[in-house]
């Protein structure tokens, strides 16, 4: 299965976000939630990013009520992947263990994510000594 890659800018993002996080919302929700968050940005230029991604098919529009509301049409997982997808081709020739170790050697983790990082370790170490068919 082909792996659908997503090309959006930090800005759309931002704006993707918002649905993520507040669900369905009009450009003036999507206007005021990032106003919250200290992004200033203009009613049309807000317009503009539902729009193109919208083009872009991660965004669908109900244009049945006096003003449009938008919601994702594709998942924060979805996006994730496509982008960490992205991330290791461009930076590490597709050797995502090398963007694991990376990160392991540069970035804090609570106890949890240690504990499931030890898991995922554990689980891989099980399946690669488990017998072959």
């Amino acid at each position: 299965m082909v792996q659908r890659q997503y090309e959006l800018g930090d800005a759309e993002l931002e704006v993707l976000k918002v649905l993520w996080d507040e669900g369905p919302a009009t450009v003036r929700q999507v206007l005021a939630a990032l106003h919250a968050n200290g992004r200033k940005l203009a009613y049309t230029t807000v317009l503009t990013f539902l729009t193109r991604l919208e083009q872009k098919g991660v965004v669908r529009s109900d244009k049945s009520g006096l003003a449009y509301v938008y919601q994702s049409a594709v998942s924060r997982d979805k996006i994730t992947r496509s982008r960490v997808r992205s991330l290791v081709e461009q930076l590490y020739d597709g050797a995502a263990g090398e963007l694991v170790l990376q990160l392991i050697r540069t970035q804090r983790f609570t106890p949890e994510e240690i504990t499931e990082l030890q898991n995922l370790i554990n689980r891989l170490d099980t399946d690669d000594s488990s017998p072959s068919k």
